[in-house]
């Protein structure tokens, strides 16, 4: 669904009839409200994206059969950090219903990528406290079921490091500098768009592991 939201993005109108007047200013003024918020949370962001990195290279390929003390600090970090991400308006759900063009498909997509890295990591810790702490049982569950949990991790960040080239995108269709003036400059939308990069947020290597391996 992530995926389907920014793909859409990368147009102002879609295939069918150009927008009016009136709701071309809408998607510029939607485009404008939604940089600031996604500039807002560029902080916790880069921390949460910071741990999920440490993280990410000591289960890329899955939980190990033996779980170091190290491992598991660094997944509770991420967990905590991914937890702390922020839902500022206009990106929560509620105010969200009302933004058009670009600037919606960008606000679905911090949405879904902060409830996904939140709730991925989360289940992987819980995963590890089973595996570590927990019944046989429930120890087997989580073996057989974390590959989900780093899966949704990794599209989480990978969905949100296709936000840099579509907003450059979306603000010169939109009519770029000489429309948008001192209200979203050309070097705030450059900053943007390297803070929400493939570089910057995508998890590397691509994830090894799959349900069942």
């Amino acid at each position: 669904m992530a995926a389907a939201i920014i793909i859409s993005a990368s147009g102002c109108g879609g295939g069918g009839e150009p927008p009016t007047p009136a709701a071309l200013a809408l998607q510029r003024e939607d485009l404008v409200v939604v940089s600031r918020a996604l500039s807002q949370v560029a902080a916790p962001v880069a921390l949460e994206v910071a741990a999920s990195k440490e993280a990410w290279k000591l289960i890329v390929d899955g939980l190990p059969r033996v779980i170091p003390a190290s491992t598991a600090a660094a997944i509770a970090a991420a967990a905590r950090s991914a937890e702390r991400l922020p839902l500022p308006q206009p990106i929560g759900e509620a105010e969200a219903r009302k933004l058009t063009g670009p600037g919606s498909a960008f606000a679905g997509v911090y949405r879904d990528y902060a409830l996904l890295a939140s709730r991925g990591w989360r289940l992987i810790d819980a995963a590890v406290g089973e595996i570590t702490s927990g019944s046989p049982g429930g120890a087997r569950f989580a073996r057989a079921n974390v590959a989900l949990y780093i899966e949704s991790v990794y599209d989480a960040h990978f969905t949100l490091a296709q936000v840099g080239k579509k907003l450059i995108a979306a603000y010169r269709k939109l009519g770029g500098a000489g429309v948008f003036a001192a209200t979203l400059a050309p070097a705030q939308v450059e900053a943007l768009a390297a803070t929400y990069s493939e570089a910057s947020v995508r998890l590397h290597p691509r994830v090894g592991v799959r349900l069942g391996s």
